[in-house]
């Protein structure tokens, strides 16, 4: 690759809800403007990645695992949703090399990882990228969260991937800035908020270990645990910040009316 070509940014998107791509009849413009943030990624990128690594909240192992499925099966992973939406496909490619690359530099950090050769993929991938890529032509690959859900261990591992960048390699982590699904709509308009303004001022206002300290307490900023009552939907953050970790962060995405009122927001980082 050469010296010249720019690395890639680093993201952390909210996906969103279950299969909503193929849902526009029954939510009406509910996604419309998180839609229109994500397929807008290609153009902020400028270039078409060779891949994507995807860190998705719906898959957690006991040590990272990568997916190494050069066909990878769907994963439906939701429920209540009408029939259709348990027949819907994206047929992306995985990447068998790339998922032994990214073993190889998570090794290299001293961190237990592995590669599951059957993994397909989950909503946290599938419906973001129906966006993002439409036409699933870009390779992807999964990988895990670790159980315990420890932030460090997850910056850590955006630092071992780090390297990905450079070889046009699209790192996201797929998630929400926000996950109490007993608590959406208007009631949660304030605590959201209360939690979404100071992600951003984490996100965006600080960088390397000012950033890093913050995240690592990030269950003291306000209404953290009202946003994150199980810290799944927030860890990917983690790994794309660890991966961006001297660069700024730069909001992308940022709604106050989601799902009948809460804010939410995804970010890019380099």
């Amino acid at each position: 690759m050469s010296n010249t070509t720019p690395r890639l940014p680093t993201y952390f998107i909210s996906h969103g809800g279950g299969p909503w791509p193929w849902m526009k009849k029954e939510m009406g413009h509910a996604y419309d403007k998180l839609e229109a943030s994500l397929a807008d990624m290609p153009r902020q990128i400028g270039r078409t990645p060779a891949a994507i690594l995807m860190v998705s909240a719906h898959w957690e192992e006991p040590a990272f695992t990568v997916m190494g499925n050069p066909r990878p099966p769907m994963i439906y992973d939701y429920g209540g949703f009408p029939a259709h939406t348990y027949e819907v496909h994206y047929d992306a490619p995985g990447s068998p090399e790339l998922a032994r690359r990214v073993q190889s530099l998570i090794e290299s950090a001293g961190l237990p990882v592995r590669i599951d050769p059957e993994r397909g993929f989950d909503h946290g991938m599938f419906s973001p990228m129906a966006a993002i890529y439409p036409k699933a032509d870009v390779p992807v690959v999964q990988l895990s969260l670790r159980r315990g859900l420890d932030p460090a261990e997850h910056i850590a591992l955006g630092r071992a991937i780090a390297p990905l960048r450079d070889e046009n390699v699209l790192i996201v982590g797929s998630g929400l800035s926000y996950h109490n699904l007993r608590a959406f709509g208007p009631q949660a308009r304030d605590v959201s908020k209360a939690f979404d303004d100071w992600l951003g001022d984490t996100a965006l206002r600080a960088t390397g270990e000012r950033r890093n300290e913050r995240l690592l307490q990030w269950s003291a900023a306000p209404a953290a645990r009202i946003a994150h009552p199980r810290e799944e939907h927030l860890i990917p953050l983690m790994v794309a910040v660890g991966a961006a970790e001297d660069e700024a962060g730069e909001l992308v995405y940022h709604e106050e009316g989601f799902m009948g009122g809460i804010a939410v927001s995804s970010y890019r980082f380099g």
